[in-house]
């Protein structure tokens, strides 16, 4: 039996907020299901992300979340995979693959420019599986400052 891949919507937060919470305790965050589920469910509402849901033999197995992104360069817009996970028990089904499938059709669809990830350096079974999937390293060097210390300190 094959995955199958589909956009989610608000009759999937249940079971996209357990595999949400499960993919940010994988990124060493406490579990908490009930707040997965309320920021997957703003993100829904206010048509701030795009969820697509995995699934295998009628159970919920994996999702990606894309965000949209626009390139003032080249006047377009683009997409952010910003959440790619799938059960550590429905691995070597194909559903990375086909949720990275999914989410370039999506953007293709909508005449994206592309689409674009991260991962950590260390991180080499993804990225096996993205280079597999055709994606390249970009040209350009990627930056980050973190700000979510700044929200704990009380201005002065």
């Amino acid at each position: 039996m094959s995955v199958t891949v589909r956009r989610a919507d608000a009759r999937d937060l249940d079971a996209l907020a357990g595999l949400f919470d499960a993919y940010r305790q994988f990124y060493k965050q406490p579990g908490d299901v009930a707040a997965a589920r309320a920021f997957l469910a703003e993100r829904i509402a206010h048509d701030e992300s795009v969820v697509l849901i995995c699934e295998h033999a009628g159970a919920a197995i994996g999702f990606v979340q894309l965000y949209p992104l626009f390139s003032s360069v080249r006047l377009g817009r683009s997409w952010l995979l910003n959440d790619l996970y799938v059960t550590s028990q429905a691995r070597r089904l194909g559903a990375a693959r086909a949720l990275l499938d999914a989410a370039c059709a999506f953007a293709r669809k909508r005449g994206a420019l592309g689409l674009e990830l991260e991962t950590g350096r260390d991180n080499v079974a993804a990225q096996a599986l993205y280079r597999s999937a055709g994606w390249d390293l970009g040209e350009n060097l990627h930056f980050h400052i973190d700000l979510a210390g700044d929200l704990l300190r009380v201005p002065a």
